[in-house]
């Protein structure tokens, strides 16, 4: 589910970025929620391996 959610938010990032220039700051934050939920992923992901 979180790989799922950052990798919609980087393609929302780079379309804003490349099509429809959304403000920088609106477009920093998709980044960083991106890659905080691409970092959630990967530690819950060790937590429920045996």
């Amino acid at each position: 589910m979180w790989i799922i959610l950052a990798a919609v938010l980087v393609v929302c990032w780079l379309l804003g970025l490349v099509l429809f220039h959304v403000t920088g700051f609106v477009i920093h934050i998709l980044l960083v929620i991106a890659v905080i939920a691409v970092v959630m992923h990967f530690i819950r992901g060790r937590k429920s391996a045996p």
